[in-house]
């Protein structure tokens, strides 16, 4: 029973190292993001994070190479939360014209979230730069619109990913103007009149 026992002690302490590495990984995330949105990329130190998080330099350093791969995981992270958002508004079964227009709006409403539009619109740009910037979007809200489109228009004649990427666009924009305090209301129903045409 004492050799069983001691058998069994290493993979409960394993699960315990794995569950204390992830917990140190999404507090280090947390609190980037936090300081992220309140102060800004360029205003928040590698420091300044571990201090918020509770850990120590080393285990920053473990997790991250450096405050910019940091960024580029809180960003990961938000668009994954957007995709997420877009496919849980429109399931499976779901008509591809109504899939789309739920999946929009659901953009939008994630979009709302404090923080969501400058980490992703304004500062993901200026710190990775555009191309690597854009592929985020493209891995995730991006590539649920383009499957969309595709499915919705079948054999239309137009490229469908340039029209994704400019619809993409406009969506972003809007995103950007309601963070800005434009009129919620008229701004979504500018942009869904928008796709409803386009899909018409």
């Amino acid at each position: 029973m004492e050799s069983a026992d001691r058998r069994r002690t290493p993979a409960r302490a394993g699960r315990s190292n794995r569950e204390r590495t992830e917990g140190t990984r999404r507090a280090l995330l947390d609190a980037a993001r936090a300081l992220f949105v309140a102060r800004g990329y360029a205003d928040t130190s590698t420091p300044d994070v571990v201090a918020a998080a509770g850990v120590t330099r080393g285990a920053l350093y473990h997790h991250f190479a450096d405050k910019r791969e940091l960024f580029r995981h809180v960003l990961e992270a938000e668009a994954e939360a957007v995709r997420e958002a877009i496919l849980a508004a429109a399931p499976a079964g779901l008509p591809a014209r109504a899939a789309l227009l739920r999946g929009a709006e659901a953009y939008l409403d994630s979009m709302t979230v404090p923080g969501r539009t400058r980490l992703l619109l304004i500062d993901a740009p200026a710190v990775l730069g555009a191309e690597q910037a854009l592929a985020i979007d493209e891995a995730n809200a991006g590539s649920a619109l383009q499957e969309g489109l595709a499915e919705a228009l079948g054999d239309a004649n137009v490229d469908i990913a340039a029209l994704a990427r400019l619809l993409s666009a406009g969506f972003d924009r809007a995103a950007l103007e309601i963070d800005a305090g434009a009129d919620a209301r008229r701004t979504r129903n500018a942009m869904l009149w928008l796709l409803a045409k386009t899909l018409a």
